[in-house]
């Protein structure tokens, strides 16, 4: 097995969470926080998508879909454009908020093709080229996917855990 057919894998797998959580929910409950500091189900997968978007768009020279494919607009959020949830206080993470299970599955299956479509055509090699150099060491390609596999994946157990909670209100 090609070491890009295991992070394709992986982002196959995030996907199927993303699914199991968001599908079957009405946007009160996507929408709902636990207490006033939680996270919604919308705000995490909503991050978890835009970090995928940003990092992969990013070490691809490829357009971000949130804005290329017109996301921004259909979320309409009061947030800059940029914005991918790092570093968003109680007041932001709150002002995340989408009408419906579709709109959030729209996007992430989105983002989702776009980077598996970039991991398959990866040779094995390409994991090694540096993509940012503001670390020491920088850091490569393959390890950018791997920050971004953890992330979205812990970010999808979040979302989970919190769907559990509320469907045992």
């Amino acid at each position: 097995m090609k070491a890009t057919d295991v992070i394709a894998d992986g982002f196959g797998r995030i996907r199927e969470i993303v699914h199991e959580v968001v599908e079957g929910l009405p946007a009160e409950q996507l929408n709902a926080r636990v207490d006033p500091a939680a996270n919604s189900i919308t705000w995490l997968v909503w991050h978890l998508t835009r970090i995928q978007d940003d990092h992969v768009a990013q070490a691809a020279g490829l357009e971000q879909v949130w804005q290329g494919g017109g996301w921004v607009a259909r979320f309409a959020l009061s947030l800059p454009t940029g914005s991918t949830g790092y570093g968003h206080t109680a007041r932001q993470a709150g002002t995340v908020r989408a009408d419906s299970g579709e709109l959030l599955l729209g996007y992430f299956d989105a983002v989702h093709e776009q980077s598996v479509r970039f991991v398959r055509g990866l040779a094995a090699a390409d994991l090694d080229r540096v993509v940012d150099e503001r670390w020491d060491p920088p850091v490569t390609l393959g390890v950018r996917l791997v920050s971004v596999l953890a992330d979205d994946l812990q970010h999808a157990g979040q979302a989970a855990f919190v769907r559990g909670l509320l469907e045992r209100r």
